[in-house]
């Protein structure tokens, strides 16, 4: 949400020139990530009650159902030091043996069917301090161990009782098995997790794709997890029409300039912009900008621009930042061969999240 006190794209114009994205280099300090695995802003007042299930999917009603059970069962857990803790609160010596069940859960579903918005729930739900349960995305997860190190990363989330895992990527070998090896000895020091992935949407049809690719991709973690398919529609666009149509190149430096906080730049200007940031910094990159404006929308040119395109996309969403653009709609950005390709999962991703945003952003612009 904007923080001025006027409306965005409703007071008059601010005088001052808007931000610029591509003049920021931001410098994010490793007690930042940490400090930062919370759910963000746009999930901040969610709970389990707020969540609306469509009454033709009874799977998104028991997911709210287990889910609930899932975060009183975390409540007996012992504080770190008197011993490992199991999954539903049995507090056990090192010598004793784990309880018998799953000690995480498997959220699989379509784009927009609020995993994240019940993971976040879970979050907020489990009876512990927020120092003691972490937040994050698969991609927050693995810049915080190239921040920490392994060894260190191991160290300070074990202390933790909860750890959920939004998004967790099956597209990048290398970074599956890294995080796989760290669940591996997070689940040893007692910690519970539940995580969400997409399934892909050219295979909604064929079941649990996602499920069976997560848990064969974490093989020895696999027993820890219980796989809950929760089916349904985008909500973002449920009953929405299609992204809408952009502005002008005119009309978005005028709401640019008509919105405190608002930055704006040159699409192709921002992409090359990405390439000189971490992604790790793309969150800081955005502090305090209310709205991001961007003329010249055009088809990303290759995947490595893409992928950076997506964190931006993820963080944007995350911080409820409306995004006003020129140029094509955001739902022609990626190519039909990266739709088909082994990363169209984070793709569509992108594309319904920068759709969202785009509605948000329409209030912008004055008639």
């Amino acid at each position: 949400m904007s923080s001025s006190s006027t409306a965005p794209g409703t007071g008059p114009l601010t005088g001052a020139e808007p931000l610029s994205l591509c003049s920021r280099e931001p410098r994010v300090p490793a007690d930042r990530l940490v400090a930062e695995m919370v759910p963000p802003p746009r999930f901040d007042s969610v709970r389990f009650s707020t969540y609306v299930p469509d009454a033709g999917r009874p799977s998104q009603t028991e997911a709210v159902r287990v889910l609930e059970g899932f975060a009183a069962g975390l409540g007996g857990a012992q504080p770190p030091g008197t011993g490992r803790r199991g999954l539903f609160g049995f507090g056990r010596s090192r010598a004793s043996r784990t309880p018998a069940g799953p000690r995480g859960v498997y959220l699989d579903g379509g784009y927009g069917v609020g995993k994240t918005h019940l993971l976040a729930s879970l979050w907020h739900a489990a009876p512990a301090e927020p120092a003691r349960k972490a937040f994050g995305t698969f991609v927050e997860l693995t810049n915080l161990v190239g921040a920490l190190g392994f060894q260190e990363t191991v160290r300070t989330l074990s202390g933790h009782s909860l750890l959920c895992i939004d998004e967790f990527e099956l597209d990048d070998p290398g970074d599956t098995v890294l995080v796989s090896t760290l669940l591996g000895r997070l689940v040893e020091a007692g910690v519970a997790l539940a995580a969400t992935s997409n399934t892909l949407p050219g295979r909604l049809g064929e079941g649990r794709f996602a499920a069976a690719d997560f848990l064969r991709e974490i093989q020895g973690l696999s027993a820890h997890f219980r796989t809950l398919r929760i089916d349904g529609e985008d909500y973002r666009h449920r009953g929405l029409p299609k992204a809408p149509a952009p502005f002008t190149d005119e009309e978005v430096a005028k709401a640019a300039r008509a919105t405190a906080g608002a930055s704006l730049d040159g699409f192709p200007q921002l992409l090359e912009h990405l390439a000189r940031v971490h992604p790790s910094r793309y969150g800081a990159l955005t502090d305090g900008v209310t709205a991001v404006c961007l003329t010249g929308v055009r088809p990303v040119p290759d995947q490595s621009t893409a992928l950076r395109l997506v964190v931006l996309a993820d963080r944007l969403y995350d911080r409820e930042v409306p995004v006003l653009a020129s140029g094509l709609p955001f739902d022609r950005l990626f190519s039909e061969e990266m739709l088909n390709g082994g990363y169209r999962k984070k793709y569509f991703r992108a594309m319904s999240r920068l759709t969202a945003l785009a509605r948000e952003a329409e209030g912008l612009v004055t008639p």
